[in-house]
This record gives structure tokens, sequence and C-alpha cells, in this order.
């Protein structure tokens, strides 16, 4: 684990009942972000396997807004804090400690994978690396949305998070990293920011080739 996904993990470690008293609920006053979730949630569905992770899940919010969307979703995070905050907030549902750049699940194994605000603390030379694992996982057809802060910047800006360090991305140079992890990036949207700091909230799809052969997916979390 390098050093910044060790300061990460105990960073919310140490929040994790604020932070959820502050955004497990947020979602129902975002209607722009509840739209994408339920856009990607009836897409994964389409593809005729409704297995997704939500990859950097937090308190479990989005993993159940998933199950309750159709899919039969489980949640993985870094922080084991947030994993047992999950767990008992969602007890039907299954959380796991996993890190997003290894994740314990098998080739092309999954219709979908959420990554709601869960790459913004990874640096910039680290994060096509993260992208591709993520791809990794997806059967053939198989969705990745990803949500982050944008910039209207030249490149990605670094900037001090309420619980960790973290990074804004130009819209197009996202989407690049996703092509260039393999995925099509076919859908976005872009709205009005998301925090005080000005930062516009990014919404984006990308989609595995259909002729992309994976794995059986046996060793699911």
């Amino acid at each position: 684990m390098t050093e910044h996904q060790d300061e990460t993990r105990a960073a919310y470690d140490e929040v994790v009942e604020l932070y959820a008293s502050l955004f497990a609920d947020r979602l129902e006053t975002r209607p722009f972000a509840r739209a994408m979730v339920g856009t990607f949630a009836e897409l994964v569905r389409e593809t005729g396997n409704p297995r997704a992770a939500d990859v950097g899940c937090g308190p479990g919010h989005l993993t159940a807004l998933l199950c309750d969307l159709g899919l039969d979703a489980f949640g993985l995070d870094l922080s084991p804090a947030m994993v047992d905050h999950a767990r008992r907030a969602h007890p039907d549902l299954r959380f796991d400690e996993a890190r997003m750049e290894a994740l314990p699940i098998g080739d092309g194994a999954l219709g979908g994978v959420l990554a709601h605000y869960s790459t913004i603390h990874t640096p910039p030379g680290e994060l096509p690396a993260l992208l591709a694992e993520l791809a990794r996982v997806l059967a053939p057809g198989g969705l990745l949305l990803a949500t982050f802060f944008a910039t209207d910047g030249p490149g990605p800006v670094r900037f001090d998070h309420k619980v960790a360090p973290a990074y804004s991305w130009p819209v197009d140079d996202f989407a690049d990293l996703l092509a260039g992890a393999g995925l099509t990036p076919f859908a976005r949207l872009v709205h009005d920011p998301a925090s005080e700091r000005g930062f516009l909230e990014a919404h984006l799809l990308g989609r595995a080739p259909q002729g992309l052969s994976g794995g059986s997916g046996s060793d699911r979390p």
C-alpha cells in the first residue's frame, strides 16, 4: 500500500460517523447524481449481468440504492471503519475491505462498477492503473460510472479535501484515461459546483468492449 492510501484510510477511519451523517442521505437532494446512478443501474440490468461493485462505498448508502434499483450489488472500501459502519447500517448487504487498485474480483465478473467520488484521492500518475483495474473486472459490455470533481483548467488540480488531499480533473482528460483503460466513454453529465471551492460535478459513463473475454468471476467477494 502506498503512503497516500495509508493516509487516506486512516483519515476516513477517523471521520466515519460524521461522514455518514453528512452524506448517507445526500443523494436525495442531488437530482443529477440520482439520475445518473439510475441510468447506470438500468444499463447494467440491460447487460444481463446485474452483479455490480460499489468501490469506495463509504457508509454503504449507494450500495443499498443500487440494490433497490435491481442490481446484485456489494460494497468495497479501503477503510475498515467505513466497512464496519456499512455492515451495521445495511446488515442484509455485503461489504468488504479492499483496495481499488487490487480488487478481489475475477476478470470480467461484473456487469457494473460504481466509483462515486472514490478516485479523487488517487494521484494523477496512479490513476491510469486504478482505472485499468476497474475495467478488468467488467464483463463484455459492462458499465463503469465515475463521479468526480471537475475543473475547466488545463490539467488535474490538487486541493485540500476536508478528509484527505484530492484532485479535480478536466472531463476530457478523465475520459481519455477511461479510453486508455480500454473503456469507451459514451455519456457524461457536468453540472454546477459540487463544493464551495467551485469545482464542477462530473459523471462519466464508460463501457467495456463487447468482444472482451473475461473470467468466470468465481472469486466474487
